[in-house]
């Protein structure tokens, strides 16, 4: 068989993608007007966007605390491209590292109360690598049935044998943890903040589980820095830093730029760096990159008022939802989702809100599970109380519409 007829017939057959948990193929939703995927944006000011002349209000970033505006990061971003240029052109562990980066792995161990930190290229890159250097054939790892792709996809690189537990349960976990061999290298690996529903992961329930059971703690706080716990992530909200092994984040989000990091001891990092491929084998964060994450920590610093006011919004937003009769989970931060069920439903309602000038997303199986789609919304320190009354007055009649709520 041709390795591309399965391409072919994804792309022309409406049937193979149904039969794969889509609701229909995409060449068939955008012939629908309902493709909700790989927009351009012809101009972004952070709460807001424009497609094709049409201005929406953004719901759809992980900006959190609208820091890709913030003067201070786009000067930052700008010096250092005059001073170093565009590229390090090399890895890290060649010639790669610029003072920068030694910089900011010293300002992020402090933020966060550890030991160390080692800045990779993306925040994808950083579980990949983490996650494939530490575990070794005889290990185990524990994942969360919700954790992040980046976390999956860095378990099956490893050698180690995957096993998971049920979405932020202590008992479950307890009970798999139990049933592995006691002589195994063990890791658990949690987001911080579930990045589809918003929840948080129970941290101090899971750590007496892991202790009793001789397993290591990562999480994932790549939504929770800049966002909870004063902005230094989960382990902060829950005062539980000391006995969180390695905390992983990433700079796409409330850092306004790009690249991830993983903090920890000082010896599990120094065995990460020199085993980790996709550390060694990439070319390294560039400056600009780098300068503006370190900006956007300074900001985090100097004004913790943007972290209030992000969850000021939420809290307010998410109450409004529920009054207005939609289902938003669990959520406990800027990550709102509102569940819809049906796929196609979902997007039909996506294409509403679209037109009435709100831009969210649309998650669909296989990123959430079958029958759960939803529109996920996120919200930024730098919305407008207007802005979100026009979101709210959106929801509610684009929501009778189509009979999501009375």
């Amino acid at each position: 068989m041709d390795l591309f007829e399965k391409c072919r017939e994804f792309f022309s057959d409406p049937a193979v993608a149904e039969s794969m948990g889509y609701p229909t193929n995409a060449r068939r939703l955008k012939e629908m007007g309902l493709y909700p995927y790989f927009i351009p944006l012809d101009q972004t000011e952070g709460t807001e966007v424009t497609v094709q002349g049409k201005r929406l209000i953004m719901l759809g970033s992980n900006n959190y605390l609208g820091l890709t505006t913030h003067p201070a990061v786009r000067e930052a971003a700008r010096s250092a491209i005059a001073e170093f240029g565009t590229s390090c052109t090399g890895s890290r562990f060649l010639n790669g590292t610029l003072a920068l980066h030694g910089e900011l792995e010293k300002r992020l161990a402090a933020f966060l109360g550890k030991e160390a930190a080692l800045v990779f290229s993306t925040g994808y890159q950083t579980n990949l690598g983490t996650l494939s250097a530490l575990l070794g054939r005889n290990d185990v790892v524990v994942c969360d049935k919700e954790d992040h792709a980046s976390i999956v996809d860095g378990c099956h690189l490893a050698l180690g044998r995957l096993r998971r537990f049920q979405h932020s349960d202590p008992e479950d976990l307890e009970r798999v943890l139990a049933a592995c061999p006691a002589d195994a290298g063990k890791l658990v690996v949690v987001d911080g903040v579930f990045s589809m529903g918003g929840d948080i992961a129970p941290l101090p329930e899971l750590i007496p589980i892991c202790r009793k059971h001789g397993a290591r703690l990562l999480v994932d706080d790549a939504h929770s820095i800049g966002v909870i716990g004063g902005g230094r992530g989960t382990t902060a909200h829950f005062g539980v830093a000391d006995d969180v092994d390695l905390i992983i984040g990433t700079f796409s989000k409330a850092f306004a730029s790009i690249g991830g990091f993983v903090a920890g001891d000082e010896t599990t990092l120094h065995w990460i760096q020199h085993f980790a491929r996709s550390f060694i084998f990439s070319a390294s964060l560039p400056a600009p990159n780098v300068a503006a994450a370190l900006a956007a920590l300074g900001v985090m610093e100097r004004e913790p008022e943007r972290v209030a006011r992000v969850n000021e919004i939420a809290d307010r937003m998410r109450g409004r939802y529920r009054d207005l009769g939609f289902d938003v989970g669990e959520s406990q931060t800027p990550v709102i989702p509102i569940f819809i069920g049906d796929s196609l439903k979902a997007m039909q309602v996506w294409r509403s809100l679209f037109d009435a000038g709100v831009y969210v997303n649309v998650a669909i199986p296989p990123a959430v599970p079958a029958g759960k789609a939803l529109l996920r919304t996120s919200y930024m320190a730098t919305h407008t109380d207007d802005q979100m009354d026009r979101v709210i007055d959106a929801f509610s009649a684009i929501g009778k519409e189509h009979r999501l709520i009375a």
